[in-house]
């Protein structure tokens, strides 16, 4: 007695270790992503500046797209893969440091609009966007504190280009431009060697109608507004710089040097601390709770009433009452009879598996701190590389399905598998990068890049799906466990709620519900502007959705099955796969509370986009589904004596 409840015991402290684990890395600990840069005093900083970025729009531009001070020359950074699909554009600039070296009041330019000029700047300012810069792989902050002193400041992501007001006693609104950049660079510095590392970096806009006496002298010029001689700074905007025709604008800038205890290896941390955690954990924990009971409760049913079931039947033969069979049983004959569109459903499956490789292999190298924030678009790069190198696994997931429906044409299946569902995206993909192309903005895929996707599409995933259904075909088939009759049996009238229809769309809410919450933070760190980190949570969301998607599936084919329908196959993929639709309705409704778009061009951009991450996760969760389904039913066929 005493050795069999060691046992679960044992097996229970495991899964709580690992649970235990799983939440210790929630907050997901990183690798910094670059090698640090050591500085001495003195040393050039040179600022680079990132694209304009907008929630309203969503429509990234390059800085110099708004007429701002030019360096000398223009040098474009070189991005990789993910960070040309974000629309990143790293230039640049001639804002130049020197470490611990503060300066006050340096003129960069200056220059008069005319009313072209004017009019960008006010569309930038009335869709509220916010410049971009970058100082040691650093992303400029805007700190903010909040009223109550004691929660932690909070830093938004780039500076807005300006801001609308009236002056007083006027009710005509004026558009107002944030010409003083005050920044703060923080540094942590080695006491042994006096070198200094940077960790933060930040700003605060103003908007200054600048004066100087006499003639200007370019940089030279002495400003009567701005003063390091007479230590006259600024410190507010009380007499701001309008944006108008003929209206001169100088930009100027201070720089301070402030010593922090903040590590290197920790710098990141501020920024990752965006978001309230407190609702987050609790989120979470809610979510595990109800579905690991969900879980509790449909395991348990399944078991006893199986159980029941098999040692009923298998007395039934023993007793020859054969001939009274009811439930799942009397369907053996037809069940693995092979679906209408089987070609179809194996391609599906094999798209899913390629995506599934690709999730978990990213949440993986994710929650393991690979694809840290300080890695711009290492995260967009990865998961695209994966997709096309989990061809393989697609390829060789349809081939051997479709042998097991007695196809033999393996090639025609394998181009479809690698075909099908980029083609799809694709084709949403070119009228969004249209769109957006016709917009002028940053965020359109250039024509190299489209190449590069293409070649990765055909030249490496295309062959690979090939190899994979090759190897996939050559392997014997899967044997059905009971023989499948010649003639199809009747399927009795069923019950309403038994109706594919209601079936499938009532089996999608459990495992959308698995995930809506993490989805909120996903949609607002994607649309809003903010970093998300918290691969952990993901990684057991993830672990949930799966759990849920195999166990509703197993649940509702199971009843199906009872009411003596044996057309399982395509039932068990729409079930978990129509929690897309959730999402998708979910999204919708993201769209109309929280995001404030209100461009045409914008809204068609986010639904795209929506459609194309629906679409995926239908192709995920339906695979989950139809493997669950597909093991359940083979089990249990297997487990009773037939004739």
């Amino acid at each position: 007695m005493e050795s069999l409840r060691s046992k679960p015991d044992r097996s229970l402290i495991m899964i709580s270790a690992i649970f235990l684990l799983l939440i210790h890395g929630a907050s997901s600990f990183y690798l910094p992503g670059v090698a640090p840069e050591d500085f001495i005093k003195g040393d050039d900083l040179k600022v680079k500046v990132n694209k304009l970025t907008s929630t309203k729009t969503q429509l990234p531009y390059s800085y110099y797209s708004l007429p701002y001070c030019k360096p000398d020359k223009i040098l474009d950074s070189t991005e990789n893969l993910g960070e040309v699909l974000r629309g990143d554009r790293i230039e640049n600039s001639p804002y130049v440091f020197k470490m611990r070296e503060p300066q006050m009041c340096n003129i960069v330019c200056r220059f008069t609009p005319d009313a072209k000029t004017v009019k960008h700047f006010k569309e930038k300012i009335d869709d509220e966007y916010r410049v971009n810069m970058i100082l040691d792989n650093l992303p400029l902050v805007v700190p903010i504190q909040r009223p109550d002193q004691e929660s932690p400041t909070v830093y938004q992501l780039g500076f807005h280009v300006g801001l609308k007001g009236h002056y007083a006693g006027s009710k005509e609104e004026k558009y107002f431009i944030h010409n003083h950049l005050a920044f703060t660079v923080k540094f942590h510095r080695d006491l042994q060697t006096e070198t200094a590392r940077i960790v933060g970096f930040e700003v605060k806009p103003f908007s200054v109608k600048h004066e100087y006496e006499g003639k200007w002298n370019d940089a030279k010029t002495r400003l009567t507004t701005c003063d390091p001689h007479s230590k006259h700074t600024v410190v507010n905007s009380n007499s701001p710089q309008e944006v108008a025709e003929k209206q001169e604008i100088i930009f100027t800038y201070d720089v301070e040097f402030q010593e922090s205890d903040v590590k290197w290896a920790s710098r990141w941390d501020a920024y990752l601390l965006m978001s309230d955690d407190q609702i987050h954990w609790f989120s979470i924990v809610n979510s595990l709770m109800i579905v690991l009971f969900l879980s509790g409760m449909v395991a348990m049913i399944m078991l006893r009433t199986l159980y029941r079931d098999i040692s009923k039947y298998n007395e039934l033969e023993t007793q020859e009452e054969a001939q009274e069979e009811t439930g799942w049983k009397l369907v053996h004959g037809d069940v693995f009879r092979a679906p209408s569109n089987s070609d179809l459903l194996c391609v599906y499956v094999g798209t899913g598996v390629q995506f599934f490789g690709m999730i978990l292999v990213t949440m993986i190298f994710a929650v393991l701190g690979f694809l840290s924030p300080s890695n711009r678009g290492g995260l967009m790069t990865a998961m695209l590389l994966l997709y096309v190198f989990m061809g393989l696994f697609a390829g060789y997931a349809s081939a051997r399905l479709y042998k097991m429906f007695k196809g033999t044409e393996w090639k025609k299946i394998a181009f479809r598998t690698a075909v099908l569902f980029p083609a799809g995206v694709s084709a949403i993909f070119i009228v969004l990068n249209t769109l957006i192309w016709g917009q002028k903005s940053s965020g359109a895929v250039p024509f190299g890049t489209m190449f590069a996707l293409v070649f990765l599409w055909f030249g490496i995933s295309v062959p690979l799906v090939f190899v994979g259904a090759y190897v996939g075909f050559k392997k014997p088939a899967l044997e059905d466990p009971v023989k499948t009759n010649k003639i199809p049996r009747q399927i009795p009238e069923q019950a309403w709620y038994m109706n594919p229809v209601f079936s499938i769309l009532i089996g999608g809410i459990l495992p959308f519900g698995a995930v809506f919450i993490e989805l909120f933070f996903i949609l607002t760190s994607i649309w809003l502007n903010q970093f998300y980190y918290i691969f952990g949570f993901l990684f057991l969301v993830f672990i949930i959705l799966i759990v849920t998607c195999a166990e509703i599936t197993i649940v509702l084919c199971y009843f199906q099955l009872c009411s003596e329908d044996y057309l399982w196959w395509w039932r068990s993929y729409l079930t978990s796969g129509s929690s897309a639709l959730y999402l998708f309705l979910y999204a919708t409704f993201y769209f109309f509370t929280k995001l404030e778009i209100t461009k045409l061009v914008s809204g068609m951009l986010y639904f795209g986009y929506m459609l194309i991450a629906s679409y995926a996760f239908f192709v995920v969760t339906g695979t989950i589904g139809f493997y669950a389904c597909f093991w359940f039913t083979r089990l249990i066929y297997s487990s009773v004596k037939i004739d």
